[in-house]
């Protein structure tokens, strides 16, 4: 059990903010630029949570066939140029986030994003939703990337903090994946985008609404508390 809860990582895209309406948007741009049909968004967030790269090259599969390996680095600059023109046009918070993060701020615990999203983009969505303040640490895309478990160790060196009094947040397999092999316990929810349902994750505990986290951390021990 863990004697004093110190940090709560948590992943980005279908964890903290409903980003699929805006990643949709970009991928449907992609798409039809190439002359593809348009994905309908159910379809598009199961295919979030392993990067620009993946999610073009799934969209491409959906829609007629995989993109050349040669047209990938034009294709990822016009999915970044469009996603950042729009990053936070429709993306949203999900409900109870903003207060549950006030709410472990207050106990003590030192808050950090671990995702595989770009840098760039993980700090424009964060500073556009004014979420970015409540973070001692990222760990972005451009490193390490879940599920290798440097991604989350390194944001936990980060914020000065061990993974002996840590948890991790997610809503995927590369979640679960990376938090098993840093060591830390991991939290999934139901809301998230991940075509395996969340209770067949592995997770240590699954939670369906952000209102239920404060009281799952205590299953692992009381936070800290504010010097």
């Amino acid at each position: 059990m863990i004697q004093s809860v110190t940090a709560v990582a948590f992943d980005l895209d279908g964890t903290l903010v409903d980003t699929a309406p805006d990643l949709t948007a970009a991928l449907n741009h992609v798409l039809r630029e190439s002359g593809r049909p348009a994905l309908a968004p159910l379809l598009v967030r199961d295919m979030i949570g392993d990067g620009v790269a993946k999610l073009i090259e799934r969209g491409f599969a959906e829609s007629g066939g995989g993109p050349e390996a040669a047209d990938m680095p034009a294709l990822t600059e016009l999915f970044l140029a469009r996603y950042h023109a729009g990053i936070a046009d429709q993306s949203r918070a999900f409900p109870g986030v903003v207060d549950t993060l006030e709410l472990l701020a207050a106990q003590g615990i030192a808050l950090g994003v671990c995702t595989n999203k770009p840098r760039a983009a993980t700090e424009s969505l964060l500073k556009a939703l004014d979420l970015w303040r409540y973070f001692a640490g990222v760990a972005d895309g451009d490193g390490p990337r879940k599920p290798d478990p440097r991604s989350l160790l390194g944001l936990l060196e980060k914020m000065g903090r061990p993974p002996e009094s840590a948890i991790m947040v997610g809503d995927s397999q590369n979640d679960v994946a990376a938090s098993r092999a840093a060591g830390v316990p991991v939290i999934v929810v139901t809301f998230g985008y991940t075509k395996t349902p969340a209770r067949e994750l592995g997770a240590d505990l699954v939670i369906e609404s952000f209102a239920e986290l404060p009281s799952a951390i205590s299953r692992w021990g009381q936070p800290a508390r504010p010097a």
